[in-house]
């Protein structure tokens, strides 16, 4: 299986910025990540934009079978994202490092969310760990 692990605006910050998303580096959880896909066979790819036209052109581009997606802010509110979304034929997990639904108003809703097979929240790197363990058993 080739998973396309996708990040959006500021993970880049992650480890780096408020203590509600982890001490772990995006480099530290990528890792992580590609040591649990290549002990379980999977092939591994990172990608990560703070901008939203990046997000969708790779989305677009396709080539995975399996598809992370942790858009940041953007999944509360980006319909271009989502809209890209709704034309992936992979299987889609949506992660994020905190607890939306413990955050503020407008961060309990994801515009994402109807586009994929489930949201995996507050765990922080492990979040990746537990979505790709869900792709590769349903491969």
């Amino acid at each position: 299986m080739n998973v396309l692990v996708l990040n959006g605006v500021n993970i880049n910050m992650t480890g780096k910025r408020e203590e509600i998303y982890g001490t772990e580096s995006l480099d530290e959880i990528n890792a992580r990540i590609k040591q649990f896909a290549e002990s379980h066979g999977a092939e591994i790819e990172f990608f990560q934009s703070n901008i939203e036209g990046e997000i969708v052109n790779r989305l677009q581009q396709g080539g995975f079978d399996g598809l992370i997606i942790n858009a940041g802010a953007y999944t509360h509110y980006s319909y271009a994202i989502a809209d890209a979304l709704s034309c992936v034929k992979a299987k889609t997990v949506e992660v994020h490092l905190s607890n939306i639904l413990a955050r503020e108003e407008f961060r309990q809703k994801s515009v994402l969310a109807k586009h994929t097979a489930g949201c995996i929240a507050g765990f922080g790197g492990d979040g990746y760990i537990l979505a790709l363990r869900y792709l590769l058993c349903k491969e």
